[in-house]
């Protein structure tokens, strides 16, 4: 199987130039499916911090630099939407947030904001013992004794010991940033949320400060008005 992707047919949430070059790394098997992005291309394309694959392997193997709380050695893990991304040695932190388009980039955050993760809640199901499983969006679970969570809210995962610190309720009212679609990168509130008969999407009004827009529930995720702070802090 090969080990590259044409830059032409990656997902538009990449962080990449598309005519530059004709391939770029292709990512490897891990959460957040095909639309996340391998980390090499962070560190070369992004951050600029490694000129080569090899550069990249030999950086990973110094055990310095964590991925929501966690040492990674795979150049092509892949990494997507409110991942944390730390440089202990540097002192530098980062949040996986969706730009305009949607188009992933990096904010800087401090290091107390780093010890904790976005985690929008995909699915809910009883498991043995009567506790609750929750599935996220980037395809990780987590298990909670309190049922009272919901599909589409969003909970703050520590990176350590893997509690939920802070609820944030899908709901009217709540602040949401869109993740997809042609508002990404917006940050409003729910003004509405319409509820589709049948198979099709549900749809979500959202209020912004130059007007709103309308768009599908799977594209907007609940945060914390914190996220709007260039400090980028949750709690």
């Amino acid at each position: 199987m090969t080990k590259h992707q044409k830059r032409l047919s990656v997902p538009n949430s990449w962080p990449v130039e598309r005519k530059t070059d004709v391939f770029t790394v292709k990512a490897g098997g891990g959460p957040h499916g095909e639309d996340g992005v391998p980390l090499v291309v962070l560190l070369r394309d992004v951050l600029g911090y490694v000129d080569s694959t090899k550069e990249a392997r030999y950086a990973l193997s110094e055990d310095s630099i964590l991925v929501n709380g966690v040492a990674i050695n795979d150049e092509q893990r892949p990494i997507g939407i409110f991942d944390i991304i730390a440089f202990p040695g540097r002192e530098e932190y980062y949040r996986v947030f969706p730009d305009e388009g949607g188009r992933l980039a990096l904010t800087e955050i401090d290091e107390e904001a780093a010890g904790s993760r976005l985690g929008k809640i995909d699915g809910k199901r009883q498991v043995s013992g009567g506790d609750t499983q929750l599935t996220l969006h980037d395809g990780t679970n987590v298990i909670v004794d309190d049922p009272s969570y919901s599909a589409n809210d969003s909970i703050v995962v520590d990176n350590e010991d893997k509690s939920i610190v802070a609820h944030f309720p899908y709901e009217e009212g709540a602040l949401v940033t869109a993740i997809q679609g042609n508002h990404g990168g917006k940050i409003g509130e729910i003004e509405a949320i319409d509820v589709t008969p049948g198979s099709g999407s549900n749809t979500v009004t959202v209020s912004t400060d130059d007007g709103g827009f309308e768009t599908v529930e799977e594209y907007v995720v609940v945060i914390d008005e914190n996220f709007t702070d260039d400090g980028g802090n949750d709690e």
